[in-house]
C-alpha cells in the first residue's frame, strides 16, 4: 500500500472555497424557482411594482396605510381571488386573452381595470452633469401619450372605444387658443379636481356604463360596466370598473390629495364590508408565470425529499473533504486467476440457471480428452468405446457415460453423470 502524498491545497481555503460555491447555488436555485432573476421592477411600465409617474406602487402603498391586505401577484393564481383584484393591462394586450381574464372573474371577486395611457421609457445611464444628481433611481420620462385600441377588439359586453384628447397639449402650435394653460378638470363620487397632465384619455359613454368620473365635455374618465339590464352578467356577474384615466390613479395622480381620495373611493366602492384583500397583478407584463418543476421541490410535499438530497451532498461532500489529497491504492479484495474466473463463471451458470445447456458441451469435451489419453486424434463412437474397451475393460462404454450426461435434466443428475465421466478419464491415467 502506497503512502499518502503531500497536498498541493491547503484544506481550510477548500473548504470555505466549497461551502461557498453551494451556498450560491442553492440561493441560485432558490430564486430561480420563486421567479426573482435580478430587478426589482422600475422598467418604465405601468404596474404596481414600479415607482415610474406611470406606475402603481404609489396606489398599493396608500392602500397598505389604510389597512388593506395588498398583494402583488407574480402568479395566475392570483387572478383566480375572491378580493378585489386590479389588473393593469399594457399597450399590446391581447383583448380575447383579456376577456377571457374578465370572464373567468365572473363568480369570483370584484375587479379593477385600469388602462394605459403613456409611453414611458427610463432615463439613460448617461446624463448632463446639470441633471445627473436631480435624477433618483426609478424615475422616468413620459414620451407621449396612446389610446388603447384592444379594448374595441374584446367582446361586445366589455367592449368600448378608448380615446385620446391631445387638444391642450402644449406641442400643439394652436393648444393656446384652445385654453392649453387652463387644467384638465374632473368629478365625481362626490369629489372634483383637475389632472396633473393635458393630455386626456377617456371613453364615450354607453347604455351599459354607469359613469363614476367625467371629464371636460363629458367624457367618461371611470365607469362600471353593467351590462344588458336583465343578461345574466346583470344579474349575478361580479362587479368591474374601468378607470380610462390612469392619471387618476396612478403615481403621477398620487401627487394630489384630491385624486388619492378619489383612488380609495374606487376601491371602497368595489370592497365588501369586512374584505379588506387587493390584489394587484403583475403577470400582465410579464413579472410572473407558472410554477415550474424548480419551484415545486421547494414546496411540499417534495420539500423533503429536497432537504433529504441537499443532506445527502453534505454528508458526500464532508466524506470527500475527509479524505481529500490523493488516495491510497489499495490492493485488490480478491486474487486474479483461473480459479477466480471460473468461480465467477459458476455463478453465472448457477443465478441463471440454465444448467441442461451445459450437459451436451461437457460430453463432447470429456469425450475428446478420453480420445486423448486413448492416443486418438481421429475417431468416432463405436471406435473410442472399442479403445476405451481394450484398456478398460470392465467399464461401460464411453458412449453411455455421456448419453446419460445429455439427458439428465435436475442439477443433481447432471452432477452425478459429469462425476461419473470424469471418473472414467481419471481411470485411463492410473
Amino acid at each position: 500500500m502506497s503512502a499518502r502524498r503531500a497536498s498541493g491545497f491547503n484544506a481550510r481555503t477548500v473548504f470555505l472555497a466549497v461551502i461557498a460555491s453551494f451556498a450560491a447555488f442553492i440561493a441560485t436555485l432558490y430564486f430561480i424557482g420563486i421567479g426573482d432573476t435580478g430587478g426589482d421592477g422600475n422598467d418604465a411600465r405601468a404596474h404596481a411594482v414600479s415607482n415610474g409617474l406611470n406606475g402603481y406602487a404609489g396606489l398599493a402603498r396608500l392602500l397598505e396605510l389604510e389597512g388593506f391586505d395588498v398583494d402583488l401577484s407574480r402568479s395566475r393564481g392570483g387572478l383566480e381571488t375572491y378580493g378585489l383584484l386590479v389588473l393593469t393591462p399594457p399597450m399590446q394586450t391581447d383583448p380575447e386573452e383579456f376577456a377571457q381574464i374578465l370572464e373567468d372573474r365572473f363568480y369570483y371577486g370584484p375587479t379593477l381595470v385600469i388602462l394605459p395611457k403613456w409611453w414611458a421609457s427610463p432615463f439613460p445611464d448617461q446624463l448632463p452633469l446639470e441633471i445627473r444628481e436631480e435624477v433618483k433611481e426609478g424615475w422616468i420620462r413620459l414620451n407621449f401619450a396612446n389610446s388603447s385600441e384592444w379594448t374595441s377588439q374584446m367582446p361586445e359586453l366589455y367592449a368600448f372605444e378608448h380615446e385620446l384628447d391631445t387638444s391642450r397639449d402644449e406641442g400643439d402650435e394652436e393648444a393656446a387658443d384652445r385654453g392649453a394653460d387652463e387644467p384638465m378638470e374632473w368629478s365625481g363620487m362626490g369629489l372634483s379636481g383637475n389632472l396633473p397632465a393635458q393630455t386626456l384619455a377617456y371613453s364615450k359613454q354607453k347604455d351599459t356604463h354607469d359613469v363614476l368620473v367625467r371629464g371636460p365635455e363629458g367624457s367618461v374618465l371611470a365607469f362600471e360596466l353593467y351590462g344588458e339590464e336583465g343578461s345574466e352578467f346583470y344579474n349575478d356577474g361580479s362587479r368591474i370598473i374601468f378607470v380610462t384615466e390612469p392619471d387618476l390613479v396612478n403615481n403621477y395622480g398620487m401627487g394630489d390629495r384630491t385624486r388619492a381620495e378619489l383612488a380609495m373611493k374606487l376601491v371602497r366602492e368595489l370592497s365588501y364590508d369586512d374584505e379588506t384583500s387587493v390584489t394587484f397583478d403583475l403577470t400582465l407584463h410579464g413579472l410572473g408565470g407558472a410554477k415550474n418543476l424548480l419551484t415545486l421541490v421547494f414546496t411540499p410535499p417534495f420539500l423533503a425529499a429536497t432537504l433529504c438530497l441537499i443532506a445527502a451532498m453534505i454528508m458526500i461532500g464532508w466524506r470527500a473533504f475527509r479524505r481529500f489529497g490523493p488516495a491510497r491504492v489499495e490492493a485488490p479484495a480478491h486474487a486474479f486467476g483461473k480459479g477466480t474466473l471460473i468461480a465467477n463463471s459458476a455463478g453465472l451458470i448457477v443465478r441463471a440457471r440454465r444448467f441442461p445447456m451445459l450437459t451436451a458441451p461437457y460430453a463432447e469435451l470429456m469425450k475428446r480428452r478420453i480420445a486423448k489419453r486413448l492416443g486418438m486424434t481421429r475417431f468416432d463412437n463405436d471406435a473410442l468405446d472399442a479403445a476405451a474397451r481394450r484398456v478398460l475393460p470392465d467399464e461401460p462404454p464411453v458412449t453411455m457415460h455421456t448419453n446419460a450426461l445429455r439427458e439428465a435434466q435436475s442439477p443433481k443428475d447432471i452432477l452425478d453423470a459429469a462425476e461419473s465421466l470424469h471418473e472414467f478419464e481419471r481411470k485411463l491415467i492410473r
